[in-house]
């Protein structure tokens, strides 16, 4: 009988990834992706360590998970991810009910590591391995037969913002080759993938060599849209340190290369960035902006705002809204700053949790208009969708625009994988609505 695995997965676009991977692993030995977690012969919590609380999340999660298995046979429990990484000992120390803790650079180890359970003796693999992990996994073709797929290009980062845990649990930066990227897409595009989104931790530090010759993020995206059968392009999370000219070019001569740029920039305050080790200022930021601005008017930007981070005062803050205020950001993650243990600023003083709550608030207020207005102009206009899949026990169609909103419609289910014309009839701050727009002369928004 073939044995079947759950995974449940926590945090960014880059462990999503990884859980597929992961399944498209464990195939090798016998194991067959199920839904039903009651009956999992292998039950992987993969984690995320950015947010506030992940590590107690993972416990409670375990806490779960014996509840279900009270009176069955226990599974195969599997921690991967970055909590895993980051609280490998202390973990199998406080919970036994752990079987394997794996990190994000071992996870071409697990197969392994499962075919070699044993009931008496816990397992962990943390070691920093992301080449020989990049090299199993291109020998294994990506399963995937999602209309919006994607693909790790980099993993890990150099730039070791004072708050952030990523470089201790992704290790340093490193680059997959650029032609396996390119096979990969490949195989991509003949499972039915029309747009390809490339992550990485600091995606636009991509930078591979080989024969003396260096492959950038620009020159991947400059590939990809050769591909008749791509429509759209997209990239994340990425550094302004490194939003190269290069880089900016494409925005000129890549049509496919989608107007959303999410460009985190965490505050709008020079002595808040530099406290924060993020290695540019407010001034170079606005600089990137205004031009990619000038290439393309119809370019928006995305990012992500820490709130409260030590020493900021309520000059600092008034600085990051103006900021908000100045550009205007159409999707943003807005969070208060929370320690993570190893880094610098878990030394730091906290600020008033009143005060930070107040400040977030009010930040939010701001993002939220902009991002509910954004919205409301796509009202009684048609617009371009690319058709992802049908809702569950609906008769409707989800599909995105090309600024990533979630767009569900009124269409037929042979549209899937095409982009279509909608128009928007309704929308609310994070969707818009409408129905499928039937005179194909009509030109989209």
């Amino acid at each position: 009988m073939q044995r079947k695995i759950f995974i449940k997965t926590f945090g960014c676009q880059m462990n999503q990834y990884d859980s597929n991977r992961i399944i498209d692993s464990v195939k090798k030995i016998g194991f067959k992706k199920t839904e039903d977690q009651e009956n999992a012969d292998c039950f992987v919590l993969n984690t995320c360590h950015v947010r506030d609380k992940a590590k107690e999340k993972v416990y409670h999660e375990i806490g779960r998970v014996k509840q279900i298995y009270k009176k069955k046979s226990k599974p195969i429990i599997v921690v991967a991810g970055c909590v895993a990484q980051a609280e490998n000992e202390e973990m199998l120390k406080r919970e036994p009910y752990i079987d394997i803790v794996i990190g994000p650079q071992s996870y071409h180890k697990i197969n392994e590591a499962i075919e070699k359970h044993n009931e008496k003796k816990q397992n962990e693999l943390t070691d920093f391995d992301t080449i020989t992990k990049f090299d199993f996994f291109d020998k294994i073709k990506n399963k995937s037969t999602k209309v919006s797929a994607f693909i790790t290009i980099q993993e890990g980062c150099d730039k070791f913002c004072n708050f952030c845990v990523v470089p201790f649990t992704r290790g340093p930066e490193c680059s997959r080759s650029f032609h396996k990227i390119l096979s990969e897409a490949e195989i991509l595009v003949k499972n039915g993938a029309r747009e390809i989104i490339l992550l990485g931790q600091n995606v636009n530090a991509y930078s591979f060599i080989d024969n003396l010759k260096e492959y950038k993020l620009s020159n991947l995206i400059n590939q990809l849209q050769k591909y008749s059968e791509i429509e759209r392009i997209r990239y994340t999370t990425s550094h302004p340190k490194d939003m190269t000219e290069d880089l900016i070019d494409c925005y000129k001569n890549n049509k496919k290369l989608m107007p959303l740029v999410h460009l985190p920039i965490q505050s709008g305050s020079n002595k808040i960035l530099n406290l924060m080790n993020r290695k540019h200022t407010v001034e170079e930021y606005l600089a990137i902006y205004e031009k990619l601005k000038k290439i393309n008017s119809s370019i928006e930007f995305s990012s992500d705002f820490i709130i409260s981070y030590p020493e900021e005062t309520d000059q600092d803050f008034n600085d990051t809204l103006n900021l908000v205020k100045k550009i205007k950001f159409i999707n943003s993650y807005s969070f208060i700053f929370s320690p993570r243990p190893g880094t610098n600023a878990a030394k730091k003083e906290l600020i008033d949790k009143k005060i930070s709550q107040k400040r977030l608030l009010t930040l939010q207020k701001h993002l939220f208009s902009y991002q509910i207005n954004k919205n409301k102009s796509y009202e009684n206009k048609i617009i371009d969708v690319l058709v992802e899949n049908k809702i569950k026990d609906q008769k409707k169609l989800f599909g995105r625009n090309k600024y990533m909103n979630s767009v569900i419609f009124e269409g037929d289910e042979s549209d899937i994988g095409k982009i279509v014309k909608v128009k928007i009839t309704a929308s609310n701050q994070n969707s818009l609505f409408g129905k499928k727009n039937i005179n194909r002369n009509t030109r989209a928004a």
